[in-house]
């Protein structure tokens, strides 16, 4: 491995974060080993990802195999649905705003899996170990995962892809700051009469947020955050009723609803690690930043976390784990993640909260977006791409200078 002075990557996990950061560190000429098993269990909700992650899956060759079963986001409105004394107008985001087509795609994870799946099992760079880590040995030369069915894999460098748990993150003494909401989500997808038009609806409650986003036809996914009891007492409903409950709380907006077979209930928490990277081992994905489902940010935020990652890997390939290239990716991701945690757990807080200022915060917010065009576009942009809002408001100024 000397001659070629590129080192290996052990990757800890197959969830999408851990597939695409296979296939990202191998198209970069790392020789790459995969650890864990195929995922078997069926998954019934949907990704929302945008176009800069688009680009990523379209670089690894991914985009093309899913791109005809997900549905275009044009628009995206948030909606206040509480029935508060101070409520805020109805903001619109249009993708046409910003000279966009659209701002993503929304992929059933149900293709999105798979199609990585199998693109990292044809990959000649990538060994796939389907076996799990046991036990983690890291020391200042490489780190050494000891898996499950006894054999050992030694690398430069470890991505934990590992997931909110993330044995990973704690083998490298890594803390995190956790806090558990009194919110769950229900999870499903539903057929409509009327036509969603590629917009995606986000209802403000009292509990959370209530997510519309479209799937091809006139199908939508659905994340309803609502208190864990009602969560069960919803997915318990027959559905009928549940179909009923669910065109009740968007105004049927888009006529008659038909939920479909398959709910799922995930409990809400925020966990945020106090640092990125240690000891040989980089955190991506739920890994680095867990938080509520508003916004469309999870894995958004988790390419990001890889695309920074092979960044620093390709500028120290004879050592991507040392010392200096990790304080490098924890440099480098640390204001981005919480950025985004803090904005989502902020909102999340505001809409849970009873407190008069706390809502007209986020009514002033949603207010002033809603009516100002300018800083709608930089949301949006900056929303896609971090940074770019900023680069597009300079560049206007620049403009304005020049005159």
């Amino acid at each position: 491995m000397e001659h070629q002075q590129t080192a290996r990557i052990l990757v800890a996990g197959t969830g999408p974060a851990g597939l695409i950061a296979a296939l990202g560190f191998a198209a970069e000429g790392f020789p790459v080993t995969l650890v864990g098993p195929e995922a078997t269990a069926p998954d019934g909700r949907t990704t929302a990802l945008m176009n800069p992650a688009l680009k990523v899956l379209d670089r690894l060759g991914v985009l093309e195999a899913v791109k005809s079963k997900a549905a275009p986001l044009k628009v995206m409105r948030i909606v206040d649905a509480t029935s508060r004394l101070i409520r805020s107008p109805v903001v619109t985001f249009r993708a046409s705003e910003i000279d966009e087509d659209q701002f993503g795609l929304n992929l059933p994870n149900s293709v999105l899996n798979p199609a990585l799946a199998s693109a990292v099992a044809a990959h000649a760079g990538i060994d796939w170990l389907r076996s799990i880590v046991a036990n983690w040995h890291l020391d200042a030369e490489h780190a050494r995962a000891i898996l499950a069915d006894g054999s050992t894999v030694d690398a430069a460098l470890a991505v934990a892809a590992d997931g909110r748990l993330s044995p990973a993150r704690q083998a490298a003494g890594i803390s995190t700051s956790a806090r558990s909401y009194p919110q769950a989500a229900l999870v499903l997808n539903f057929g409509h009469s009327g036509d969603h038009a590629f917009t995606s609806t986000e209802f403000h409650t009292e509990t959370g947020p209530f997510t519309q986003v479209p799937l091809p036809g006139n199908r939508s996914s659905l994340v309803w955050v609502v208190k864990p009891e009602t969560a069960t007492d919803l997915a318990a409903l027959e559905d009928a009723t549940l179909s009923q409950r669910v065109e009740q709380q968007m105004q049927s907006m888009l006529g008659r609803v038909t939920v479909e077979p398959g709910r799922q209930i995930y409990p809400l928490s925020a966990v945020t690690p106090l640092r990125f990277a240690r000891d040989r081992v980089a955190l991506v994905g739920e890994a680095a930043h867990v938080f509520p489902p508003i916004g469309a940010q999870g894995l958004n935020l988790g390419i990001r976390d890889i695309d920074d990652l092979i960044g620093i890997a390709c500028e120290n390939r004879a050592d991507p784990g040392a010392a200096k290239a990790l304080a490098a990716y924890d440099f480098k991701r640390r204001p981005d993640i919480l950025a985004r945690s803090s904005a989502v757990n902020l909102l999340n807080m505001s809409l849970l909260s009873d407190m008069l200022p706390a809502q007209m915060a986020r009514v002033a917010g949603l207010g002033v977006l809603g009516g100002f065009a300018p800083l709608r576009a930089f949301f949006m942009r900056e929303g896609l791409r971090p940074g770019s809002g900023f680069a597009a408001l300079a560049g206007g100024l620049g403009k304005q200078v020049r005159r």
